[in-house]
């Protein structure tokens, strides 16, 4: 993906910036404001830390909203950057809200706050084993997953391939790009485990519960497209947007299911030709958020308005 200008806007600004049942507790609502640089400031705020509602492992999922959201960053992305907007939307509807950061190159901050730039198939094994601590301290037997752009595809892996299956009910991915080939993040990947064979790094032996191994003729990306990203049991939604500047064509993330799947197919102007929408934006602005609200609870459908929505910022 090309993430080049948006990882050095990120670098540039980061670095020149200097309990009772769940069910019984009220939810303490959180102010949202609908634009992606919320977050960049978020972690301005509280370098390497966690937004306000979110990573709480004291949360317990509730009868109405039974399975926490976990949601997976972009390339350049991270817990805090990626989801300024949707962490206090999702927590103001009553969910518990997880996110990692996966992917990041380095541990001392900012280059800690700048993920999904690293290894695939590590950042893959991260996503596992941060699932697994959701489930295990919420208590919760499955989980929903809200990614964006590489977080739609890294997880899909962890579903396939790391003993994931059966532990996502809804997926929800915000400018994903199923059809597309190989790209910038492919790449990128290949040389992060390259130089890190260079200098001699040796991963420990993994294996888990469920595990299994793509053809041996599948790379990373085929592994996670073919013969299709999608598995039985979990409801999908792929919401795209017509001025996607990084999936292109943006219909790379409208991709139809087998017989048998359950996927829904959403592009953002249809029936709102105010929404501009980019593929940072996509993240962070009223439409897209009562989008992803009703994709994980559509027995509750809420309006979707249809409101002036600007590239990078949102509305």
């Amino acid at each position: 993906m090309k993430v080049v200008a948006a990882v050095l806007f990120l670098v540039a600004v980061l670095t020149t910036a200097v309990a009772p049942p769940a069910s019984a507790t009220p939810v303490t609502r959180l102010p949202v404001t609908y634009s992606f640089l919320s977050g960049i400031d978020a972690e301005l705020r509280n370098p390497g830390g966690s937004l306000p509602g979110s990573n709480d492992y004291s949360c317990r999922p509730t009868s109405a909203h039974p399975r926490p959201v976990v949601l997976f960053h972009g390339s350049g992305g991270g817990r805090q950057t990626n989801w300024g907007t949707l962490v206090p939307v999702l927590h103001n509807a009553g969910y518990c809200v997880f996110a990692p950061t996966y992917g990041a190159l380095s541990t001392p901050w900012p280059a800690s706050a700048l993920g999904g730039l690293g290894s695939k198939l590590e950042s893959a094994w991260e996503i596992k084993h941060f699932v697994d601590a959701v489930l295990a301290r919420t208590g919760a037997r499955q989980i929903d997953v809200v990614g964006h752009s590489l977080g739609t595809q890294l997880p899909t892996y962890w579903i396939k391939y790391l003993g994931g299956a059966g532990k996502v009910r809804r997926y929800v991915s915000l400018a994903p790009y199923w059809r597309q080939g190989p790209d910038d993040d492919d790449a990128r990947s290949d040389l992060a485990e390259a130089i890190g064979r260079r200098l001699g790094a040796k991963l420990p032996p993994r294996s888990c519960a469920g595990c299994s191994t793509p053809a041996a003729d599948f790379d990373f990306n085929e592994a996670v497209r073919l013969p299709t990203p999608y598995v039985r049991g979990i409801a999908y939604t792929n919401i795209s947007t017509r001025d996607d500047e990084v999936v292109t064509p943006y219909r790379a993330g409208q991709l139809p299911g087998p017989a048998g799947t359950d996927v829904t197919n959403i592009v953002v102007q249809q029936g709102c030709s105010l929404d501009h929408s980019d593929h940072a934006s996509i993240t962070s602005n009223r439409r897209s958020a009562a989008l992803v609200l009703n994709a994980l609870d559509p027995a509750h459908p809420r309006a979707v308005p249809c409101v002036p929505v600007d590239p990078f910022t949102g509305g």
